[in-house]
Formats: C-alpha cells, sequence, structure tokens
C-alpha cells in the first residue's frame, strides 16, 4: 500500500496544487460574478476536497514522525523517551489508516459527491407480470429512500392495464444517493408464480433500472436552439387520451439525439421543467460515457458501468433469494429487501467498487 502511495505522490502533489489555485480563483471578482464559472469551480472544489485534506493530513503524520524521532535521537530523559516511542507508535498504526483512505478517496468516482439522481425503471420481457415486478421495484427504491432521509418525486409514468407500471421516472435528492443507488442500473429478473397464474407456475420476467446523476442548469448548459419542443395530449393504459388540452411534452435534444417525454402533470410548464431535468442527466450520462470509454478498459469494467442490457440480479421468491450477479452475492432475505432494506447489498457493492478501483488504479500507476 505505502509503495502505491508513494508512486501516487507526484500526481496528488498536482491535486493539491490545483485545489489551492481554485480556491484563489473563488476569490476573484470575475468568477464571483459569473454564477455558471463559481458552481463549476465549487463543484471540482468539492470532488477534490476530501483527498487532499487527506494527503494533507498524512504529509502532517510523516513530518510529526520525523520530528518526534529527532527529538529522541537528543534527549536521554528516559520519561521523554518512553513518550516520544508512544507517540510514534500511535502515528505509525494511524499511517496506514490514513493511506487506505486517499486511496479510496482519490479512486473514487467524480460524480460520487453528486446529491440527486434520476432513477429510471422499466417493465421488460414478462407481459402484465414485467409491469407489475417494475411496480415492485419503484416501491422498493421510494421506501429505501424513506428509510435514508432522501427525497422522492415522481417526474413521469406509464401504467400499464392490470395497474403496474411500464416505466416509471423518480427524482431522488438527498445526501449520498448517487453513491448508493448508482450500482442498481442494470436487469432485474424475477422468478416468481404472478397473481395471474392459475396453475401455480413460476413465471421468469424482467425490468431495467438506470440510474443517472441529476446535473444543473449551470452544470450542463444546453442551448434552446438545439432543442425542438412538441406538445401533445396526455394518454392512459391502451393509448387512450386522459386531457382535452396538450399539456404533455416532449423534448428532442438534436444534437445527441435524446428523446424525453413527459405527462405527469396537468400543467404543460410543469412537463417541461421535469422533461428539461431528465434531458441533463441523460444527456451528462451520455458524454460522461464517452469520457470514460476514452480513458481506460478498467473504467468500463467496474460495476458502475449502468448498462441496462445487462442482467445484474435475480430476484427468486420460492427460494427467498437475491443474488447480485456481478459480486457473486446471494442475500435469503428477498421480502425485507423488496421492503427497502437495501443496505447489505448497497454496502457489499460499494466495497467491491472501491477494491476494483484501487487495484485498477495500481494498474495504471505500474
Amino acid at each position: 500500500m505505502t509503495s502505491l502511495f508513494q508512486r501516487l505522490e507526484p500526481k496528488l502533489i498536482r491535486l493539491e496544487e490545483r485545489y489551492v489555485e481554485i480556491d484563489a480563483r473563488m476569490g476573484e471578482p470575475e468568477i464571483a460574478q459569473s454564477g455558471q464559472q463559481m458552481a463549476a469551480l465549487m463543484r471540482e472544489r468539492g470532488q477534490l476536497e476530501e483527498t487532499v485534506e487527506l494527503f494533507r493530513r498524512l504529509r502532517a503524520v510523516a513530518k510529526e514522525i520525523a520530528a518526534t524521532r529527532q527529538e529522541l535521537a537528543t534527549t536521554s530523559d528516559s520519561q521523554l523517551q518512553a513518550m516520544g516511542a508512544e507517540l510514534i507508535s500511535e502515528l505509525e498504526a494511524e499511517r496506514p489508516r490514513l493511506e487506505n483512505e486517499l486511496l479510496s478517496a482519490y479512486a473514487k468516482d467524480e460524480d460520487e459527491t453528486i446529491s440527486g439522481c434520476i432513477l429510471e425503471v422499466r417493465a421488460g420481457t414478462g407481459g402484465d407480470e414485467a409491469s407489475l415486478w417494475a411496480a415492485d421495484l419503484v416501491r422498493m427504491y421510494v421506501r429505501f429512500a424513506e428509510r435514508q432521509g432522501w427525497r422522492t418525486e415522481l417526474l413521469d409514468e406509464s401504467r400499464s392495464a392490470v395497474d403496474g407500471l411500464k416505466e416509471a421516472i423518480l427524482g431522488v435528492s438527498g445526501q449520498g444517493c448517487f453513491a448508493a443507488l448508482r450500482f442498481e442500473s442494470g436487469g432485474h429478473r424475477v422468478q416468481r408464480i404472478p397473481t395471474t397464474e392459475t396453475q401455480g407456475r413460476i413465471h421468469t420476467s424482467a425490468a431495467t433500472v438506470a440510474v443517472l446523476p441529476e446535473v444543473t442548469e449551470v452544470e450542463l448548459e444546453i442551448r434552446d436552439s438545439d432543442l425542438r419542443i412538441d406538445a401533445f395530449r396526455s394518454s392512459g393504459p391502451g393509448g387512450q387520451s386522459v386531457n382535452k388540452i396538450s399539456s404533455a411534452i416532449r423534448i428532442t435534444h438534436m444534437p445527441s439525439g435524446v428523446v424525453v417525454s413527459c405527462q405527469d402533470e396537468k400543467s404543460q410548464s410543469k412537463n417541461k421543467a421535469k422533461a428539461m431535468k431528465i434531458l441533463r442527466s441523460r444527456i451528462y450520462d451520455q458524454e460522461k460515457r464517452k469520457r470514460d470509454e476514452a480513458r481506460s478498459e478498467a473504467r468500463r469494467t467496474l460495476i458502475g458501468s449502468g448498462d441496462r442490457s445487462e442482467r445484474i440480479r435475480t430476484w427468486n421468491f420460492p427460494q427467498s433469494r437475491v443474488t447480485d450477479h456481478r459480486i457473486n452475492l446471494n442475500l435469503h432475505n428477498l421480502p425485507a429487501v423488496l421492503e427497502g432494506n437495501l443496505d447489505d447489498l448497497v454496502l457489499a457493492l460499494r466495497q467491491y467498487d472501491r477494491e476494483q478501483r484501487i487495484r485498477n488504479l495500481a494498474d495504471e500507476v505500474g
């Protein structure tokens, strides 16, 4: 671990220099008057802060150890010798812990500090049962958010004829919500006896989840000239119109091809605001994926890839088993997890991702 830290030290010094530079720039009058520039600097500063503070603490520990050893070399007082030796022992024990925390902070994804996310759930294969399963997943995530003290907002939904969900889009806000939920992205397969099954046969169906970081207008500027906005009448199950006025909104971002529709509100302006929130997250996520692919293969192999086509988890009701295929984790408390008790899954996935990032980091620095 120490050798890895030593190889990273030049990079850490450059991060600290950038951190100091950001602090200086934030004090400049022209930056203070520009909301966009200030927000960008504040976000970058927030991404660097934990790493820089740990680096400074680790450097201070090393200096204190060296200074104490130098003092011990110049004294013959047995009491001072004992006190100095005890201090050095404590500091030497603290150093590996700080190095470990520093490596974790340095290796973490740049978006982990984001305090808001967009969670999209869509019914997959399985017809009506898939839509019921999608509704169960949405309920689970809402309950998990409530247990964490986060706020959820329904941005859009499309219900099925059996009162399931073809699609639901939630906004989640609260400290650490994206960092905790980001590994939910992917395919969720369920094996259970549907309520519509008369012969007691187990069916397999699926739903897909995507968790995107929420970004503000300041963090991602979208030009009005790049948007095509269409209004239409909202519809319910079966396609029937539920509004006599065109309150639903469809926004197309022409440069990226991203299309977002929102019809949850009766107000056209509210639907537009929600659609823009979803659009910003999808465009940001698309651009981030391009950046990650341009970096290294290691970044693409992390479990937070968010690929909806990847089956990440199986929910087996007859065995009361939840299996996360990415980390080979089996939990035998399916009802509790489905009630929002996702803590064990979240903790295991974050720990695994942290270990993978540090391993990849070691490969990158040689």
